[in-house]
């Protein structure tokens, strides 16, 4: 066993999007960050995922935003469709609503790479350790310990740190060091199969379709590459989200991520048909498809304790209804480095962070069942459906954050440190 004490301000475990914007918001304020990832080596993987103007925002703030403008699509409209893929109604999205900041599709491990090269430019090629699992901690009144297990060499390390920020996704072992009767993971009933496939065209553009039938079979679909547009091609990433199951505990034998088999996936689409594709080839030409459960967890009363916190999946896990969890991790980012910029205290500015950030989090993980549940209750072409979506997805606006309310509100940047 080795110690490293004092090996940085702000120790963060897990390196995903909201680990590595924390490194860079802290960074920017001055703070000293650490990142221990559990992977042996941080890899370009996952499918497509979507960033919501005030995530975008933030991103921008910390210089980012040539670098979003290279690897996003930009969305300017979320399609309803049936499942012949006729349009029922549309809403506008980004700047297209009013967003002073566009909303980008983009693929998740191209923005995590990203991330990864900016906090090794910027910080230091140390900063982010790869193959050090953090699995425990203790704490004093003036420091935290944190007890990790380095996979390569196979032996325990420790870390002493002013403050720990538990970044280590949906199935987070420090969320269950603090709350150990939290329980499993909650599955909505639905199975998801994700792929990402490059074809010739996708007639909706820069807009996001999300299709239904009357048994709630969904499917969903939007670009994720500037370049391959840029070659006359499109890339999709395409989401199937099928019934199969009551809703209920996630039972511990479920595999996560797993890989899928698209003979599972075509049965609940016999009968749809797109003039723009065919839908089993364009299923069947992902190099990868990718199955798991939709999944959330109840939102907690606290988060932390004393100089430890969660911060994205790790603390308020949603369903992607709203294609808001990446966004929400980089607004927990830089909110909780505001706090601890602008308070001594490495507690209070917990407490302050988690008080900001839990009730909002809380919301926007309600308005996403909500969602799902009108959805499952409500088929797209039943009379009154049109309303009951604008209803909801006006609620999820308030939500998440209207654009008024974004394009108005103070700057996440601490002052003199712009």
């Amino acid at each position: 066993m080795t110690e490293a004490a004092d090996a940085a301000d702000v120790v963060i475990a897990g390196g995903g999007i909201g680990g590595l914007t924390t490194a860079l918001s802290l960074h920017a304020v001055g703070i000293r960050p650490l990142v221990l990832e559990a992977s042996r080596e941080i890899s370009p993987l996952g499918v497509g995922i979507n960033l919501q103007p005030p995530a975008v925002r933030e991103l921008d703030e910390l210089g980012l935003s040539g670098e979003l403008a290279a690897i996003g699509v930009p969305a300017v409209a979320h399609v309803f469709a049936d499942r012949n893929g006729t349009a029922l109604f549309s809403e506008p999205r980004g700047t297209a609503a009013g967003y002073r900041w566009p909303q980008y599709s983009v693929h998740r491990g191209e923005l995590q790479m990203m991330l990864l090269r900016t906090v090794r430019e910027r910080i230091g090629p140390d900063t982010v350790r790869t193959g050090v699992q953090v699995e425990d901690f203790t704490q004093t009144p003036d420091a935290v310990h944190v007890h990790a297990l380095d996979r390569v060499g196979g032996r325990e390390v420790r870390f002493g740190t002013p403050v720990l920020v538990a970044a280590d996704g949906i199935h987070s072992r420090l969320r269950a060091r603090l709350h150990p009767a939290q329980g499993p993971l909650q599955w909505s009933g639905v199975t998801m199969w994700r792929g990402v496939t490059e074809a010739d065209a996708f007639p909706p553009g820069n807009a996001l379709l999300l299709a239904a039938d009357e048994k709630n079979t969904q499917f969903v679909a939007y670009q994720i590459s500037p370049s391959a547009l840029a070659r006359g091609r499109t890339l999709i990433n395409w989401v199937c989200a099928v019934p199969t199951g009551d809703p209920g505990p996630l039972t511990a034998d479920v595999q996560w991520n797993r890989a899928g088999r698209v003979e599972d996936v075509l049965p609940h689409y016999a009968d749809w048909r797109f003039d723009w594709t065919h839908l089993p080839d364009l299923l069947a030409g992902s190099e990868q498809l990718l199955e798991y459960p939709m999944v959330d967890r109840d939102p907690l009363p606290s988060w932390g304790d004393a100089r430890v916190t969660l911060l994205g999946d790790a603390a308020h896990p949603g369903y992607p209804s709203g294609a808001n969890g990446g966004s929400q991790a980089v607004l927990d980012a830089r909110v909780l480095a505001y706090h601890l910029a602008t308070e001594p205290d490495p507690v209070k500015a917990l407490a302050a962070y988690e008080a900001d950030r839990r009730d909002a989090t809380t919301a926007v993980v309600l308005a996403n069942r909500e969602m799902d549940r009108v959805g499952r209750t409500q088929s797209l072409t039943a009379p009154g459906a049109r309303h009951s979506l604008e209803q909801v997805t006006a609620a999820y606006r308030r939500a998440a954050g209207e654009a008024g309310a974004l394009n108005t509100r103070a700057s996440l940047t601490p002052p003199n440190r712009g």
